[in-house]
């Protein structure tokens, strides 16, 4: 069953205070329209069931990328596109750049928006993972101002944000100078693109003489929402590498996640390969600094 298009209304404000004002007065009528790559496969499925949006594309101010000494801010607006051509990015957050390559294909690239991403919730998004690694900020805006959350603290369980109803997400900050030393992601599909994850976990981490200075892994598709592994963290932060059993960790690792059964995968091969890629990730964090991308 397809969607009717007259059944439908989108509506592009004069700015975007006006648009935040109207989405502040009319909370449950009005839901804001970015890319839209997602919201367009539920409506071609004709499984789209809001019915009124507002349109935030034409507002520039939420497609700009800010370096500042600290931390990189990037607007919702921008596009995988966007974020994988700026050079500061590309620098300093490979993780980020590469988990905006393997999504979808370049039309996918260039209309979504990282903003969309974290907004539509699903547990298996490909920059979450990144995000959380690198202990990004969400900025969420409303008619009367902005807040600043952890990524961390948006995602309460399955679908279900921090976000409130007159607000969107406005932004994104990372912290830069945060000395990562080794940076790796995996993304396990059907195909290396144009799939949706079966497992994705990307890892920023500070390794000196052996030793785990800092460290952060982020997890899709193997939970509710993307998350952190805190407690793969407690087990190997400040440890010296060659002292850490990685059967050990990676199956207690692997015992702690809640994956499901779906047309994509089974809950059973989810964990062998989280359990697989964490052992791998071991050994990754005893080679010389430096990116390692695989899918």
């Amino acid at each position: 069953m397809r969607a009717f298009v007259p059944d439908y209304e989108l509506v592009t404000k004069g700015s975007l205070q006006e648009t935040l004002k109207t989405l502040s007065q009319e909370p449950k009528i009005w839901k804001v329209f970015a890319g839209g790559t997602d919201l367009m496969v539920l409506f071609e499925a004709g499984k789209l069931k809001h019915h009124r949006f507002l349109n935030l594309a034409p507002f520039s101010e939420l497609r700009k990328i800010q370096v500042e000494k600290d931390f990189v801010q990037i607007g919702s607006l921008c596009t995988y596109s966007d974020i994988q051509s700026h050079p500061v990015i590309q620098n300093e957050f490979p993780l980020l750049v590469r988990s905006g390559w393997v999504t979808g294909a370049k039309a996918i690239q260039n209309r979504g928006t990282i903003g969309g991403n974290i907004a539509n919730a699903s547990p298996a998004a490909d920059t979450p993972p990144s995000l959380l690694a690198y202990g990004a900020q969400i900025e969420l805006q409303s008619e009367k101002g902005s807040r600043i959350l952890d990524y961390t603290q948006f995602h309460l369980e399955y679908k279900k944000t921090a976000l409130l109803e007159n607000e969107i997400i406005s932004s994104v900050r990372i912290p830069r100078n945060q000395g990562w030393t080794h940076h790796y992601y995996r993304k396990v599909g059907t195909r290396a693109f144009q799939s949706i994850s079966k497992v994705a976990l990307s890892v920023a981490a500070r390794v000196e003489a052996d030793q785990v200075l800092n460290f952060h892994l982020g997890l899709a598709s193997v939970a509710p929402f993307p998350m952190l592994a805190l407690d793969l963290e407690k087990n190997i932060l400040h440890q010296k590498l060659r002292l850490v059993d990685s059967e050990k960790v990676s199956q207690s690792f692997s015992n702690l996640l809640s994956p499901i059964d779906d047309v994509r995968s089974t809950a059973a091969y989810r964990k062998a390969v989280a359990k697989n890629l964490v052992a791998h990730l071991i050994e990754i964090l005893g080679k010389p600094p430096g990116i390692y991308l695989e899918s």
